[in-house]
C-alpha cells in the first residue's frame, strides 16, 4: 500500500489532483486507515496508468470514468489501442516537425497531407460502433458508412486542407464534429423540423422514385420532375441552380454517384437512384430537342 503523498511523488501527480479524482468517483483510494488517510494498492495504480494514458490522448475525464465502468472493459485491450493511438499521434507529429522545418529554411510548402484526420477517423468508428441504429437509420447500412470513411480517408488531404481553412485547426475541426457526432440524433431532428413539410426536398425525390417501374415518359412523372425543379428554382441559391438544364446535369450526376447512390438504395428500394436518373434524362433529352 502506498499514501497519497507516496502516489504523487511516484506519478508526479498533485495530491490535489488525487483528491478531485476521488471526489468525482475516477479513481478511489484502495482503504482508508482510521484516521481517515487514503491507501492505494497495485491494481489503484494500473487503474491511474490507464487514467494518465486516456488523458495524454484528449479524452475527457467524464468520458474516461464511464469508458472505465463499462463492464466489458478490457485493461489488455485497453493498452493495444491506446499504444495505436499514440503512435498515430507521434508520426502526426513528425511530419509536423518535418513541414515545419521545410517552412524554417524558407521553403514555400503548401502540402496539407501532414494534417491527418486520425483523431476524426477514430470518433467516426467509435460512432459507428456506439450508435448503430443511427448509421443505419441515417445512411442505409453499416457497409455505406464504411464507404463514407473510406472516402476520407482517401480524400484525407482535401479534407483537412477545408477543415483548416474552415476551423483553424484539425483539433478545431475534430472537436466540432465529435460534438455532431455526440449529439448526432438530436441535431438530425432539430434541423428537420425546422424545414416546412412543403420544402423538404428529399421527400420530394421520395415522391418520384415511389413511380419506380412506371413509365418516365408519362405526364405524371415528368411533372414530378417539373415540380422538383420549380422548387428547386424557388428555394435553392441561383448559383447552385442555374438554369434548368444545369439542375437537371447535378441530379443526373448527383444519383449517379456510387456511394450516394447506394445510400439512397438501401434506404429506399434499389433501382430508386437509376429511376430518378432515368426521369431527369428523358426531362432534359426532351428539352434539348426542343431548342
Amino acid at each position: 500500500m502506498r499514501t497519497i503523498s507516496q502516489v504523487a511523488e511516484l506519478t508526479g501527480i498533485s495530491i490535489r489532483t488525487l483528491q478531485y479524482y476521488d471526489e468525482i468517483g475516477l479513481l478511489k483510494p484502495s482503504e482508508l486507515t482510521q484516521s481517515g488517510y487514503r491507501l492505494y494498492n497495485d491494481d489503484a495504480l494500473q487503474k491511474l496508468q490507464q487514467i494518465l494514458f486516456f488523458k495524454e490522448l484528449g479524452f475527457k475525464l467524464n468520458e474516461i470514468k464511464e469508458i472505465l465502468q463499462k463492464p466489458d472493459f478490457d485493461r489488455i485491450t485497453a493498452f493495444k489501442k491506446q499504444k495505436e493511438l499514440l503512435l498515430l499521434k507521434r508520426n502526426r507529429t513528425e511530419r509536423l516537425i518535418q513541414l515545419l522545418n521545410r517552412l524554417e529554411k524558407g521553403e514555400q510548402c503548401m502540402s496539407f497531407k501532414e494534417f491527418d484526420l486520425s483523431d476524426y477517423i477514430n470518433a467516426l468508428e467509435d460512432f459507428k460502433s456506439n450508435q448503430t441504429e443511427e448509421v443505419v437509420k441515417h445512411w442505409g447500412s453499416i457497409e455505406n458508412f464504411d464507404m463514407f470513411i473510406q472516402k476520407i480517408k482517401n480524400d484525407e488531404e482535401n479534407v483537412a486542407k477545408l477543415a483548416i481553412q474552415q476551423f483553424g485547426s484539425i483539433e478545431k475541426y475534430t472537436e466540432a464534429m465529435k460534438h455532431n457526432l455526440e449529439h448526432f440524433s438530436e441535431i438530425i431532428d432539430n434541423q428537420y423540423s425546422q424545414i416546412p413539410e412543403e420544402m423538404r426536398t428529399e421527400d420530394k425525390f421520395l415522391k418520384l422514385a415511389s413511380h419506380k417501374g412506371e413509365d418516365v415518359t408519362s405526364d405524371i412523372i415528368q411533372n414530378l420532375v417539373k415540380e422538383i425543379i420549380s422548387y428547386a428554382r424557388g428555394n435553392a441559391p441561383s448559383e447552385l441552380v442555374g438554369d434548368d438544364d444545369n439542375y437537371c446535369r447535378m441530379i443526373i450526376e448527383t444519383y449517379s454517384n456510387d456511394y450516394l447512390k447506394r445510400i439512397f438504395d438501401t434506404k429506399h428500394g434499389s433501382g430508386s437512384s437509376d429511376y430518378i436518373v432515368e426521369a431527369f434524362r428523358y426531362y432534359l433529352n426532351r428539352a434539348v430537342s426542343c431548342l
